[in-house]
């Protein structure tokens, strides 16, 4: 039967004067997939089949979120109605005639919706569905940016001119392409010039939808992708796409393709989008499958060396409109490895002119006693008296980007005793890399100078050491760089180490931990002197064992625990993610086996060690141990794991999502699972333990036991069990170790790290990006991340006025 899916395929096949042959070959499916699917043999097409016919297809936008719901809605055959017939279970092949049986069908069809009325366009329940959902990531996204030009102080006065003009045609795209023209019409360049307020306009002057917008360092990026995102957004229809900026510089496009790593960075910025969607894919796959994400890419030039040449080239393998930040160079010795950026006009960022900072610098300054000139009249004065000489030269150098205006405006217009005419000094600043030096330099100890004001609404700013500050911002940096990321994730603030060093840290921790609560709790149970042995042997034994958990689960992968995407609802009625407590009882049974038989089997040994037995009647006690351990805390794990995930349900896709908000709601998330599952656990270890015990001694002979050990046993494996598990594979533990724990006490971040973390992003240091900071300028990170050097001293008033003429 052929069904509409079966329909629309064929025709957009045609339309793109396809053949089946040749549609399979360039999707890289079985041209019997092919057939199948048009004929209606093959009634269940897969997201990611579907994913890559409309790739090779080349379709809108339109015609892929239409694809898509038809691939949802399909018509089930008329001799199976529920879908479970010999259909249900077809495959489609990747290679000529192979089948790929590991993606997962696409789900039946979801509750249809009211029939719409004539003067409306029919709309699909996946329509609506997602538009619901983008409307709702649209109204965080403009709320979070807005938040962000209010505390960069963006306005204030006002925004400093960006303009740009359109680049060599090199970097640029056939006309004929960017106008989306058939063969033979006349292609004419596009009028692309235009300034900060016009960035919106000029992009839908171009039909691709692909622009790329080149500058140098610090000349407005950044600024023209938030003003690009808040005015897309105040004029955006609901069929429109969202426009949300990625920073492109944590890409690997050899290890996840783009569309896969879009969705993944709109997971971790707003991670209710997480939650299950129509067609058997999360919310998050469901908006960039279906073109409802505008992606704003920042940062081209940030991608590793090495990797700018595959991610251009997998940014051409797709049709998805976007806007593309980079520096010239990079972006240029990327075309020149491959190709220009496929259907994409490109604009540069021109540099501001004397008369930008004549009409901006002394809006910015105080007005000098009884006369209205500031302190910047000298400086402005020379620059256009005598532009030719040194200091005119270098400072003229310096201020033609808006990162260095906005800088020396910290430097000198926002501090009392700031006097701009040291810049003109060539004795202390002899070329422009000094000068950007000494601006860059003085910018932190600026941004930490003893201010008693502060901004209604923000609160008092708290007091720091500047060289403090500076060590341990130093610190973030370096290990941003590291990481060759620009991304200040808390849950990896550990990942600048060594892994092995991770690891004893990670087992250290849990290991001290676990020794302290069973030499406390044991003493109810046990005396002192007792209690303090069995509580070191506890200590390293558990220690040990979670630290070798830890090291295949995360380290030996060198992957990161990410943050949970669930919240623990105890009420019931609540939305469930839709995991299989099965599977988790299965995954816990499996790990609870495997710690038990190894607590057990090396507690045997130092048991006998300390007994002074012999070999074989060591060995014998430890596999038994062993064995006996193991079935306790498999029969309890288990279960106790499978009862989370009746609780777990998806976060709020409402919520907007900063860096304190997504750690506090992971923080909350931990103790609740912690509440359930230590009691849970404990009761199922202490009653467990009296179930194999009694077992075990007709076939091991008698053992010791009785229902205080159990009870022992219970009270002390829950809360262990609970703090180990919580420490080595939860994301908020990971936080705890390194940035509570070892690099406060190493001296590497002060103790306090969440405050001095916020009150680095409200003095303007860092920046949100969603769920993760960033340095205010990648600049900044790598001038900080050179090491922790003295500052430049800023000459005195009266040396100030020793100027090169």
């Amino acid at each position: 039967m052929t069904s509409e899916f079966s329909a629309l395929l064929k025709r957009l096949r045609r339309e793109a004067n396809l053949t089946q042959e040749a549609l399979a070959e360039r999707a890289g499916v079985g041209v019997r997939t092919i057939r199948g699917l048009e004929t209606g043999e093959r009634a269940d097409p897969r997201v990611t089949t579907v994913r890559l016919l409309a790739d090779a297809l080349g379709l809108r936008p339109e015609e892929r979120e239409r694809l898509l719901s038809t691939a949802v809605l399909r018509t089930p055959d008329s001799t199976d109605p529920d879908g479970t017939g010999p259909n249900s279970m077809g495959r489609e092949g990747t290679g000529p005639d192979a089948g790929s049986p590991a993606e997962p069908p696409v789900p039946p069809a979801v509750p249809a919706t009211p029939e719409p009325t004539p003067s409306d366009p029919p709309r699909s329940p996946l329509h609506e569905v997602l538009a619901d959902v983008a409307d709702q990531v649209a109204q965080t996204v403009a709320a979070r940016w807005r938040r962000e030009e209010e505390q960069r102080q963006v306005h204030d006065p006002y925004p400093l001119p960006v303009r740009w003009r359109p680049v060599a045609e090199e970097l640029t795209d056939h006309w004929a392409n960017i106008r989306r023209l058939p063969p033979g019409e006349a292609h004419a360049p596009l009028e692309l010039g235009g300034q900060l307020d016009a960035i919106v306009d000029v992009y839908r002057r171009i039909p691709s939808g692909r622009l790329v917008v080149l500058g140098r360092s610090g000349s407005g990026k950044t600024i023209l992708t938030v003003r690009f995102v808040l005015d897309h957004l105040k004029a955006r229809g609901r069929a429109d796409a969202v426009p949300v900026i990625f920073s492109i510089g944590s890409w690997d496009p050899t290890a996840i393709t783009l569309r896969d790593w879009l969705a993944a960075q709109l997971r971790r910025d707003h991670p209710g989008l997480a939650a299950p969607g129509p067609g058997g894919t999360n919310l998050a796959e469901g908006l960039v499958e279906t073109g409802r994400i505008l992606p704003v890419l920042d940062g081209f030039d940030e991608i590793a060396d090495g990797l700018r040449r595959p991610a251009l080239e997998a940014l051409n393998a797709t049709t998805l409109p976007l806007l593309l930040t980079s520096r010239p160079s990079e972006y240029a010795a990327a075309v020149a490895e491959t190709d220009v950026l496929t259907s994409a006009a490109a604009v540069e960022l021109t540099d501001l002119t004397l008369d930008d900072l004549a009409a901006y610098l002394p809006r910015t300054a105080r007005k000098a006693r009884g006369r209205s000139a500031t302190g910047w009249e000298p400086v402005l004065h020379a620059l256009r008296e005598r532009p030719r000489s040194r200091a005119g030269t270098n400072l003229a150098a310096v201020l033609t980007t808006p990162l260095m205006v906005t800088l020396a405006r910290a430097v000198y217009s926002d501090t009392p005793d700031g006097d701009p005419a040291a810049l003109l000094d060539t004795r202390h600043f002899a070329t422009p890399e000094e000068l950007e030096d000494h601006l860059l330099d003085n910018f932190v100890t600026t941004a930490y100078r003893p201010r008693p004001e502060h901004r209604p609404g923000s609160g008092p700013l708290r007091a720091w050491d500047p060289e403090r500050a500076r060590h341990w911002l130093g610190y973030l940096a370096q290990h941003l760089n590291r990481l060759d990321t620009p991304d200040l994730e808390w849950w990896r603030l550990g990942h600048g180490m060594r892994r092995t060093t991770r690891t004893l840290v990670t087992a250290l921790v849990i290991g001290l931990t676990i020794a302290l609560v069973d030499g406390v709790v044991g003493t109810l149970f046990d005396s002192l002197a007792y209690q303090l042995l069995d509580g070191l042997v506890a200590g390293l034994l558990t220690g040990l064992l979670f630290g070798i958990a830890y090291w295949f689960l995360v380290a030996a992968k060198d992957t990161a625990v990410e943050p949970s995407v669930v919240r623990m609802k105890l009420r019931s009625g609540e939305r469930r993610t839709g995991r299989n407590p099965l599977r988790r009882l299965a995954i816990g049974g499996l790990c609870g086996l495997v710690f038990g038989v190894g607590y057990g089997f090396v507690r045997g040994i130092l048991n006998g060690a300390v007994a002074h037995v012999g070999l074989p009647d060591v060995v014998a006690g430890s596999v038994g141990d062993g064995v006996i351990y193991g079935l306790m805390f498999a029969l309890a794990a288990g279960p106790a794991l499978g009862l989370l995930t009746l609780f777990e349900t998806p976060l709020d896709i409402r919520t907007a999502v900063n860096p304190i908000s997504l750690l506090r709601t992971n923080g909350r998330t931990v103790a609740t699972q912690l509440l359930l599952w230590s009691p849970a656990f404990g009761v199922l270890v202490g009653f467990g333990s009296m179930a194999v015990v009694y077992p075990a001694s007709a076939v091991l002979g008698p053992l010791v036991w009785n229902l205080t050990a159990a009870l022992k046993l219970g009270v002390i494996s829950g809360l262990g069990g609970a703090l180990g598990y919580a420490f080595s594979l939860t994301s908020w533990g990971q936080w705890t170790v390194f940035s509570r724990i070892w690099l406060p006490l190493t001296g590497r971040l002060p103790w306090s790290v969440v405050a001095f973390l916020e009150d680095a992003y409200r003095r303007g240091v860092l920046r949100q990006a969603g769920a993760v900071y960033q340095f205010r300028h990648a600049r900044l990170q790598h001038h900080l991340a050179r090491g922790s050097r003295a500052p430049r001293r800023t000459p005195t008033r009266t040396e100030a006025h020793t100027v090169d003429h």
